[in-house]
């Protein structure tokens, strides 16, 4: 006998984001998109600002506070 796997039941409950982060929501659509309700270059800015990223600590090119 094969035992039937059951599905956990979809719960409505919204995740818990960041503030600055508020209302993001990601989907992928029946083509492969990526769609999301907050613009990609807003996300690497929080991204930037939040996230330590290990393989550029060693960088002296890179600045804290880039000037653009």
């Amino acid at each position: 006998m094969t035992k039937k796997k059951t599905t956990p039941p979809e719960s409505t409950e919204k995740p818990r984001v960041h503030k600055d982060l508020d209302g993001f929501d990601i989907k992928i659509n029946s083509f492969g998109e990526i769609t999301s309700t907050i613009d990609i270059d807003k996300i690497n800015q929080f991204l930037n600002k939040h996230v330590d990223d290990k393989k550029l600590r060693s960088r002296d090119d890179l600045n804290e506070n880039p000037e653009e």
